[in-house]
Order: structure tokens, then C-alpha cells, then sequence
């Protein structure tokens, strides 16, 4: 427990630095998060006998840095507008597929259509669930709208956790995650939306963002995180116990590696995202 609170303490004041240095480098940190994640992915299903296209999979983490970039180089800019008119997410899907049936027709000895639709289900999970991270953060006030995904997400799990460890008594997942109770997972969402809801008082009555949003919807998407922030804990889980290890990685000491402490904020970043575009048009 010392380990691990040490670490998270470590971990939050990378954090602030990471956030606050600017838009670019929050980019390239998420970045290498993405990259690290989903090789850790990778790696855990190779353990369980499938063999991803690993390559791809490293190679579409570069769209988070371009994504980190906007607005910093002009070329990137208009490669973003172009990304945003349609046509480039319809053809990266035709060249994706293209490839990897390719990997299937000429290569059938060593990748069959399991390993083509973990390398898929791997760029899909971490990367592009990771990209809403970056996407906040490139938003108007994004500097501070960021933090309600860490709120949602970490608040969740610490909640979760010492309320289970109180008064956790009714399994909820044993199967999964045999630590998690009912009593564990409705503490995490009560604290979620009591520290979202007071973060949201505080950027409103600090005028820390451009425009005041309503306190009703910070409640909310306390709820939406709380509930959400779960799932993408217990998808973990669920993957972890299916390929048959404990941790996905070492790199964070007491929590194993960016995809054990990430887990949640994949899942709670693209609410977060998704709900403020509703609010602001």
C-alpha cells in the first residue's frame, strides 16, 4: 500500500507538470502512454497464443501526436482539417483492411483472422479511446476541463475502494474482479460526483473557464464518469483474466503498468469529451 500511494503521489505531480507545459507536450506524454499501452496489450495477448500485427498498432499512435500538434505546425493543421472532412477516416479504414487481409492471404502462417482482430480491437481500445484525452485537452479551457477526467476516473477508484474496504460486503463481480463490491462500486460513483461537482464549483466561481457551466451538469457527468469509469475497470480486468495475467505491465510501481492505472480514464475521456461538444454547440 506505501508503494502504491508513494507512486500515485509521483504519478499526480508528473501529472499537473505534464498538463500545464502545454498542449504540445501533453501530446507527445499521451503519446508514449498510447505507445506503451498498447504494447502492453499486444504482449498480453501474445501470452495467451495470438500474434497481433504489432507494427500497425504502433504505427497508428502516431495519430495522437499529430492530434498533440494542431495548432502548432500549419501543415498539421490542414492534414487535420482534412481528417475532419470525412474522406481520410474512410480511406485509413480501406487501407487498414487492405493491409491486414493482405497479412492474412500472404502471410496465413504466421497471422490468422484472430490475430487481425486483436491488432484491431488493440488500436480501437488504446489508442483511439486514449486520442479524447488529447482532444480535451486541445479545447477551449482545456487546461482545466482536462482534470474532470482524472476526477472521474481516480476519484472513482479510490471511492471504490476504501468504501469496499469499510463496508464492502455484497460481491459484485467475483468472477472478474473478486475484490469489487456493490457497496465499492456506489461509493465510487457518490464520490465522483461530489469531487466533480465541487471542481465544476470551482471553475465557475473562480471564472476559470471562458463560459459558466450550469452546476447540474458537472452532477451529472459525476454520474455519467462514476458509472462509466467502472466499465473500464472491469473491462481490464475482464481482458487480463481471459489471457491470464495479473498485470499488464511494471512501469508504475504498486499499480503494474499504463494500462492497469489507464484503464479507466480510456473509457471516462471520450464521455467527458463527447459531453462538453454537446454543451458548447
Amino acid at each position: 500500500m506505501k508503494t502504491r500511494v508513494l507512486s500515485g503521489i509521483v504519478l499526480a505531480i508528473m501529472l499537473l507538470v505534464i498538463v500545464i507545459s502545454g498542449q504540445v507536450v501533453f501530446g507527445v506524454a499521451i503519446f508514449l502512454l498510447a505507445l506503451i499501452g498498447i504494447n502492453e496489450f499486444y504482449s498480453s495477448v501474445t501470452t495467451a497464443g495470438y500474434k497481433p500485427v504489432r507494427i500497425l498498432g504502433y504505427l497508428s499512435c502516431l495519430s495522437i501526436l499529430l492530434i498533440g500538434m494542431q495548432g502548432s505546425i500549419k501543415y498539421i493543421d490542414d492534414f487535420i482539417t482534412f481528417i475532419k472532412s470525412g474522406n481520410y477516416l474512410s480511406i485509413t479504414i480501406f487501407l487498414i483492411i487492405v493491409i491486414l487481409c493482405t497479412c492474412i492471404i500472404f502471410l496465413n502462417k504466421s497471422y490468422n483472422l484472430l490475430d487481425i482482430a486483436l491488432t484491431v480491437f488493440g488500436v480501437l481500445y488504446v489508442v483511439y479511446l486514449f486520442s479524447f484525452v488529447v482532444l480535451t485537452r486541445n479545447m477551449n479551457n482545456g487546461v482545466y476541463l482536462i482534470w474532470l477526467i482524472f476526477i472521474g476516473a481516480f476519484i472513482t477508484d479510490t471511492s471504490a475502494y476504501f468504501t469496499g474496504v469499510l463496508i464492502g460486503k455484497t460481491k459484485i463481480l467475483p468472477v472478474i474482479s473478486p475484490k469489487k463490491s456493490l457497496e465499492g462500486s456506489i461509493g465510487g460513483v457518490l464520490g465522483c460526483i461530489l469531487i466533480s461537482t465541487l471542481y465544476g464549483a470551482i471553475l465557475n466561481n473562480y471564472n476559470l473557464i471562458d463560459t459558466k457551466i450550469p452546476i447540474y451538469h458537472f452532477i451529472i457527468l459525476g454520474l455519467l464518469c462514476g458509472v462509466i469509469s467502472q466499465i473500464g475497470d472491469w473491462t481490464a480486468s475482464a481482458i487480463k483474466r481471459y489471457v491470464k495475467v495479473k498485470d499488464y505491465g511494471r512501469l508504475i510501481p504498486g499499480h503494474g503498468g499504463v494500462l492497469d492505472r489507464f484503464d479507466s480514464i480510456l473509457f471516462v475521456a471520450p464521455v467527458i469529451y463527447f459531453y462538453i461538444c454537446f454543451l458548447t454547440h
